[in-house]
């Protein structure tokens, strides 16, 4: 599978500052093509890289859905649910009252002080 890391700096409009508009339409392309079937720890993993090099560079369109395909595979994981909401309360207030979603979704399911929360 390609690698996401890469693609994932090909939708960074930083990143790609000397690419004509067709190249960046052909980078989002390819990043919404392989992110679609891409596995969670996959998709985590470029996230998790590319938000410790440049917290802000990946555009939020690129990890609402990486997180979302993610979440999509794991419902049921408490710390992703949270990870996601806190990703997405970063980047609001537009989608607040979804990470609050997450965020309670993950309390039903680890509630706090349970000892089992990450």
């Amino acid at each position: 599978m390609t690698d996401l890391i890469a693609l994932g700096h090909g939708v960074t409009p930083e990143d790609r500052v000397d690419a004509t508009p067709e190249q960046f339409a052909l980078a989002e392309f390819e990043y919404v093509e392989t992110i679609i079937y891409a596995g969670p720890d996959e998709i985590l993993s470029m996230l998790r890289t590319l938000k410790a090099e440049n917290y802000i560079g990946l555009p939020p369109w690129a990890r609402n859905l990486a997180y979302r395909i993610a979440c999509l595979q794991r419902p049921d994981d408490a710390a992703l649910l949270r990870e996601a909401a806190y990703d997405l309360l970063a980047f609001g207030p537009d989608w607040d009252h979804i990470a609050e979603d997450l965020q309670a979704k993950a309390d039903l399911l680890d509630p706090p002080g349970s000892g089992t929360a990450s």
